[in-house]
């Protein structure tokens, strides 16, 4: 059975959201409060390893700007970013900000994703 993974940013999805968050990753990105855009896309868009490896995933997987997200799921109440497991309809905290906030690399990202997917069996 495929996972089915729910990405939430730290950022909201509308235009003047998104014209100001391309300017805070260029002045100012340490203070940006995103790490999860900060890892998977650039300010020219989705960086080409993430988008590669989100094709190749055996997962069904779900992507979210907090507006979006907070519309949808008006009574979770999490920190974010995060990452979350959908089962039957019941969402689940899988990955916690402070954990994505940790990351320094797209691959440290991917190596959790690939474990939570495909665990190592043995």
């Amino acid at each position: 059975m495929k996972s089915n993974l729910i990405f939430v940013y730290n950022a909201d999805g509308d235009l003047f959201s998104k014209v100001t968050d391309f300017a805070h990753k260029i002045f100012s990105p340490s203070t940006y409060a995103c790490s999860l855009c900060s890892l998977t896309y650039d300010n020219f868009g989705i960086k080409k390893g993430w988008a590669d490896f989100i094709i190749d995933l055996d997962a069904d997987l779900e992507f979210y700007h907090k507006d979006e997200f907070l519309t949808k799921y008006k009574s979770l109440n999490s920190e974010l970013p995060a990452i979350f497991i959908n089962d039957n309809g019941n969402l689940r905290e899988l990955v916690s900000a402070k954990t994505i906030n940790s990351f320094k690399s797209l691959d440290e990202l991917q190596t959790l994703i690939k474990g939570i997917i495909k665990p190592d069996t043995k």
